[in-house]
């Protein structure tokens, strides 16, 4: 894999690493103000928000140890945030299909995001796959 490209998947993964940490820091320490400014009422345990807040957080802090690390050797961690985007994706557009989701613009805007970085994240695991030597 050429220089440029393995700069490009950086730059791609650090985006990902800082939009997964702020989400995940806001929705884990100050989840009443986006729902406030949603109009989205909270649940009887908020318990759930703050879980997956800190899913967000940890995903994103593992985006950041492939940013700093080496893409090859990191081929799992790359794995494992493809599965996150996409299954965030899926969920996302279920639920916008299925009309049960409160703010369809929301979901729509991150599930494209996470699209997005799903279709680099898997280019990315077939570039490694093609450039990996057989021992």
């Amino acid at each position: 894999m050429t220089k440029r490209r393995v700069a490009v998947y950086k730059a791609v993964f650090l985006a990902a690493a800082v939009y997964d940490i702020v989400l995940g820091i806001v929705f884990t320490f100050f989840y009443r103000v986006p729902f406030r400014w949603l109009g989205i009422d909270l649940p009887y345990s908020n318990a759930f928000v703050t879980l997956l807040g800190s899913f967000l957080l940890v995903i994103g802090i593992a985006y950041l140890l492939i940013v700093l690390g080496d893409l090859r050797r990191n081929r799992d961690l790359i794995l494992i945030g493809a599965l996150y985007k996409a299954a965030y994706s899926a969920i996302a557009f279920f639920h916008l299909t299925v009309g049960d989701i409160p703010h369809i613009l929301f979901a729509l805007i991150f599930g494209i995001i996470d699209i997005v970085f799903l279709v680099v994240f898997t280019e990315c695991l077939v570039h490694l796959r093609r450039t990996t030597k057989s021992p």
